[in-house]
């Protein structure tokens, strides 16, 4: 079977899945596996529905698949709910504690342009707790400048949708929390146990470039290894 098959039939499987029904799945599913916590920033982005079925749907599903539990946290713990999509269960981040997941995965979610909605203290606190004790860290496109912030990317390779430390005549400005970092693409890139994709479903509607959900999930519960 083809790699393009086997995404575009896992996208559709996505599409069909309500945003609740993945909540509710990743509550059920594997309950002697290990849990994932997803991380999403404050901030509602342009599309809600897009970002629930393509970022935090086929995120949930492949970790469900691999049999991983997902818990989702934000800094406020409201519902985020859309016109036909929703995610009802969201905890604290105060609630958190990093001992109970093997990895962190982080949406872009379409928020957080420079200079972005606020970074949450407790997101970066639990981010550097995670990384320190070995375990994975993925964040798609903008959830990288939590990492960015914390200082976590310094000497790291990076991916982003264009180069966050350059101006052109559509981006005028430049965002220096990325500086000591390496700029390597818009694709998927892992260095160490940090992974990073540069195009989010948001981008791929905006520009056409390939969008890196799926591989950076795959990615990410590579990292993991074994539930």
């Amino acid at each position: 079977m083809k790699p393009r098959f086997v995404i575009a039939v896992l996208l559709v499987l996505a599409l069909a899945i309500p945003a609740t029904m993945l909540a509710q799945e990743s509550q059920a599913s594997g309950q002697s596996g290990s849990k994932v916590l997803m991380i999403i920033r404050e901030g509602y982005p342009a599309d809600i529905d897009l970002t629930l079925k393509m970022e935090v749907g086929v995120m949930s599903l492949l970790l469900n698949q691999a049999g991983f539990r997902v818990d989702v946290a934000s800094t406020s713990g409201q519902p985020i709910v859309g016109s036909t999509r929703k995610i009802e269960k969201i905890m604290r981040l105060s609630e958190i504690k990093v001992d109970d997941y093997v990895g962190i995965i982080m949406p872009c979610m379409g928020v957080g342009w420079y200079p972005g909605p606020p970074v949450s203290p407790q997101a970066i606190g639990i981010v550097k707790k995670a990384l320190a004790d070995g375990k994975p860290v993925a964040a798609a496109l903008n959830a990288s400048s939590l990492l960015a912030e914390a200082g976590l990317l310094k000497g790291k390779r990076y991916a982003y949708f264009r180069d966050p430390l350059k101006t052109d005549e559509k981006w005028k400005l430049t965002d220096l929390r990325y500086e000591g970092g390496i700029y390597s693409g818009d694709g998927v890139v892992q260095d160490g146990k940090i992974i990073t994709s540069g195009v989010c479903p948001v981008i791929q509607m905006a520009s056409g470039k390939q969008d890196g959900t799926v591989q950076l999930t795959k990615a990410f519960i590579a990292a993991i290894g074994p539930s």
